[in-house]
């Protein structure tokens, strides 16, 4: 039986554990392709750059998934709205898994882009019906989950790429989604509208919204870039593991992906310190531990031990400042939750592809020491724009 949910007034655990799962599952479908970019490569006979531009395809249609779909919820049905969205994502993954070329494969990685926007309808209905002292737990959990399906994404398509090849990832990914659209439709309660109008009278609200909060504006510009440089580190992990001294295969890149626990961890138990710690301390955190880790792959470039150090300090700053600054927004505009984390998630994946373009370019260019450069850059933007914002 589906919960019934009133603003403010709980959410039940057990369909917040489910969610969590669905969120993992949901978004792991971005991040198949980051260990197979190197087969992707060899067996379509293209560029390192072309093969780069997957995962740039699906971190833009990510951002424009979250633009255009998320503000939805706030005029539509949820469940109407994620019918549509899983269909279309099944498909095109069945399309990537019998891709002929690149070019195909680039356009399908937009659509999966756009509709594994899943996780994003689940944290505002979270932070909406949560009672107020849980609602930075409660977050923090669907984003444990939404950080555990990246985690194991990287993990699963690098061996499953290994053992079976990388069209097999898709097709197995079509069969999880089906399973998974089946569950969401069953027990997602479907939350009343929050916005009486046109769609586009709710697009024009987004902008209304940015003008009106400096915080909103603030908030999604420095962890926007955070989050460039932590992409910029995986979007050319691949094509540095399969260098000398490693020559290591998808699979050994997927179980690197597993030092993400880090991350993980670090959001289940973070949303209960943003109050007692507060945001600029976490901020600042943060974006050292992404410093930190970015030197270490400098200067550890051709040994495991420190490239694991180093995305353990990588995943641990990018949670702190994510967790930090999306967790907050929420009480800017409760009736508009939708909204606030559409401008949110739009900013950051808009980030996200800027880290994943400078990584092929800065690879191209200049190797790993590019990259390395590049992250670098991205991480010292955002920590120049929280201290000169301190006040």
């Amino acid at each position: 039986m589906k919960p019934r949910l009133q603003d403010g007034a709980g959410f039940p655990d057990r369909l917040l554990y489910t969610l969590a799962v669905i969120a993992g599952i949901s978004v792991a479908n971005l991040y198949y392709n980051q260990p197979l970019l190197e087969m992707i490569r060899e067996d379509l006979g293209t560029t390192a750059l072309a093969a780069n531009h997957i995962a740039l395809f699906s971190q833009c249609g990510y951002a424009l998934g979250l633009f255009f779909l998320i503000p939805m919820a706030d005029l539509y049905s949820r469940r109407r709205i994620l019918f549509i969205d899983f269909t279309l994502l099944i498909l095109a993954l069945l399309a990537t898994a019998v891709a002929p070329d690149i070019g195909t494969v680039h356009l399908c990685s937009l659509v999966i882009g756009v509709c594994s926007v899943v996780p994003q309808f689940f944290i505002p209905l979270a932070a909406q019906y949560s009672r107020p002292e849980r609602k930075n737990r409660n977050v923090g959990i669907i984003l444990s989950g939404l950080l555990s399906g990246i985690l194991a994404s990287r993990v699963v398509s690098g061996a499953v790429g290994e053992w079976l090849g990388w069209r097999a990832m898709y097709h197995i990914a079509a069969a999880v989604m089906l399973l998974s659209a089946i569950v969401v439709l069953r027990i997602l309660p479907d939350a009343r509208p929050n916005f009486s109008g046109s769609y586009r009278a709710l697009m024009r609200s987004l902008f209304t919204l940015i003008r009106t909060y400096p915080q909103l504006r603030l908030h999604t510009l420095r962890a926007a870039l955070a989050f460039g440089s932590f992409l910029c580190f995986w979007a050319s992990l691949a094509f540095k593991m399969a260098q000398e001294p490693f020559h290591a295969g998808s699979d050994v890149v997927g179980l690197l992906g597993l030092c993400g626990i880090a991350g993980v961890l670090t959001a289940t138990v973070a949303g209960g310190y943003i109050t007692r710690l507060g945001i600029f301390r976490f901020n600042c955190i943060g974006a050292l531990l992404q410093l930190a880790a970015w030197g270490t792959f400098l200067l550890g470039a051709d040994h495991y031990l420190p490239i694991i150090a180093g995305i353990l300090l990588l995943d641990i700053g990018m949670q702190c400042i994510q967790l930090s600054n999306q967790a907050t927004l929420f009480g800017l505009c409760p009736s508009a939750s939708n909204r606030i984390n559409t401008i949110f998630m739009s900013g950051y994946f808009i980030g996200g592809a800027l880290g994943t373009l400078l990584s092929g370019a800065a690879w191209e260019l200049a190797g790993w020491p590019g990259v390395v450069g590049a992250g670098t850059l991205l991480t010292a933007a955002s920590l120049i724009i929280t201290l000169w914002t301190k006040k």
